[in-house]
């Protein structure tokens, strides 16, 4: 907004309504099947798309597909737990993603890296050239209910010694969420 972006946000509009009064909300939501759906976003023209909640397939392609025509380009923030093997050192894009049997389950709980990988497959499809995905670590900060990240300084500020995975020079990146 500082170097004179508009911004609108879509959600359902139930958690912090409140938060940046001073940009475009649209509520909706995200499954096409639910109350009002997507209609907020018919009609509406977007040079891009910031996608942080996406994680059904059928979702991400029922909004994709809308706005594929009214878009010029889709960000998916989508997640490293799409790549397959993650014990490997050094994964890039070109490293296998995971899968389901299923590719209709919707149990995000149980599938959530191959479910992001076909959401990723999704938003590509609706906008051929168009998606980039962003498949971060660790995304913390306020209302992270995971815990985590808060655990480890937490437990270093009590003092004594830690027990901690890998050997002090493992590569870790964290996302702040604010």
């Amino acid at each position: 907004r500082s170097r004179g972006h508009t911004v609108t946000l879509f959600n359902r509009g139930k958690t912090k309504p409140g938060l940046f009064p001073d940009v475009e909300k649209l509520t909706g939501d995200r499954d096409p099947n639910k109350g009002e759906g997507l209609k907020a976003l018919e009609g509406r023209k977007w040079d891009a798309v910031v996608d942080t909640s996406g994680y059904v397939p059928r979702v991400v392609r029922a909004s994709a597909e809308l706005l594929a025509p009214h878009v010029q380009h889709y960000t998916f923030v989508s997640s490293i737990s799409v790549y397959k093997d993650l014990s490997r050192q050094g994964l890039d894009e070109t490293a296998t993603v995971a899968t389901v049997e299923d590719a209709t389950t919707e149990d995000v709980e149980k599938h959530y890296g191959a479910l992001k990988a076909l959401c990723e497959q999704a938003a590509e499809t609706a906008m051929p050239g168009r998606v980039f995905n962003v498949r971060p670590g660790l995304i913390v900060g306020p209302d992270d209910p995971s815990d985590r990240f808060t655990y480890w300084p937490l437990r270093v500020a009590r003092g004594g010694e830690v027990l901690a995975p890998g050997d002090g020079v493992d590569p870790l990146q964290f996302i702040d969420a604010r």
